[in-house]
Order: C-alpha cells, then sequence, then structure tokens
C-alpha cells in the first residue's frame, strides 16, 4: 500500500554516531508506502552510524526549506547532542516547518532538538531518558510521557531505536491523514 506516495520527506541526521536503526527501518517504512526521503546533515561526505552503518547526506541542513518536505524527521543517536542539539540552522528550519504546518519527527535523544527550537512547549513528548535530555525537555515545557512514541498534533516523538518501526508508522499515518 502507498499510503503516502509522492510525500517528500527530510531526515536529518548527525554526520557521527547517528543511530542505525534510527534512520534505516523508518526510511524503509517511508519508501514502502512511495515517499521520498531525502537526508541532511551538519555535513556531506560519508555519515556513520553508531552500529557501522552509514549514509551519505543529500544537502546540508543549511541548505533545507520546509516548503520543499511534507514532512522533517530528526534521528537520534549519541551524535545527536553534539550534532544537531545547538544547531540553529536546524531549529530555525524546524521552527519554518511547524509555521507551515508540516509533519516533525523526533526519536531517541533528538526530541531535545525540539524543545530547544521552541516546539515542545505545552506539548506531550516522549525522549531517550538521560538526566541531559529529561533537563532538555523541562526546559522546553514539555509535557514528558513514558512511552514508546506520543503522537501530539503533528508533532511525533519516540523514545529510542526499540521504537523505530512504530516511530516510522506514526509519521505515515500522519502525513495519510492529510492527504486528499
Amino acid at each position: 500500500m502507498e499510503a503516502v506516495k509522492g510525500k517528500r520527506i527530510l531526515m536529518v541526521i548527525a554526520p557521527e554516531d547517528f543511530r542505525d536503526e534510527e534512520l534505516f527501518t523508518p526510511k524503509q517504512i517511508f519508501e514502502a508506502g512511495g515517499a521520498e526521503v531525502t537526508i541532511a546533515s551538519t555535513r556531506l561526505g560519508l555519515a556513520r552510524g553508531m552500529l557501522g552503518g552509514s549514509a551519505s547526506p543529500d544537502l546540508l541542513i543549511a541548505e533545507a526549506r520546509a516548503e520543499d518536505y511534507d514532512a522533517i524527521v530528526v534521528v537520534g543517536g549519541m551524535g545527536s547532542p553534539t550534532h544537531l542539539w545547538a544547531d540553529e540552522a536546524l531549529h530555525r528550519l524546524l521552527r519554518e516547518a511547524d509555521e507551515k504546518g508540516k509533519i516533525i519527527g523526533a526519536i531517541c535523544l533528538s526530541p531535545a532538538v525540539l524543545a530547544r527550537a521552541g516546539l515542545l512547549r505545552g506539548r506531550r513528548a516522549t525522549v531517550y531518558v538521560t538526566d541531559e535530555s529529561m533537563s532538555e525537555l523541562r526546559r522546553g515545557g514539555a509535557h514528558y510521557q513514558q512511552v514508546d512514541v506520543v503522537t501530539d498534533g503533528r508533532i511525533v516523538t519516540a523514545s529510542g531505536p526499540h521504537a523505530a518501526a512504530e516511530f516510522g508508522r506514526a509519521i505515515v499515518a500522519q502525513l495519510a491523514s492529510r492527504s486528499v
């Protein structure tokens, strides 16, 4: 079933130590549903996953434009706090996507990016729990939920690699529900 045929999804990864399953599992679900997936990062060239996988970003985060995509998904992993949490270009892109009514997703440690971008204030969200990630969610005004996947409006968050497939399906469901 091609539930999201013709939809365009931007997946954002750290250039190193992204979590493999959090990129590859949702990407496969998106593509199986008919979506076109583009990968962005803070730099071009081979990006390495925590488990040895690799991906080559198609463009820099700073070059991405929210209007070109139906959804923006931020992949987690240990590289997220180092490379993505404080990335102002990513924060701008996410705020722009939110203003344009796009679907926004973040998994594992990356819901902290949404919190820092100001998108989780007053919203329910989950995250891979560390002292730092919980602090970011609190500072961002999120209402933490101790579950695998949380959908609050157009924002989907997930708690880690074990939830990657459910996360991917939740984003597809959001996109499909907006198809006319």
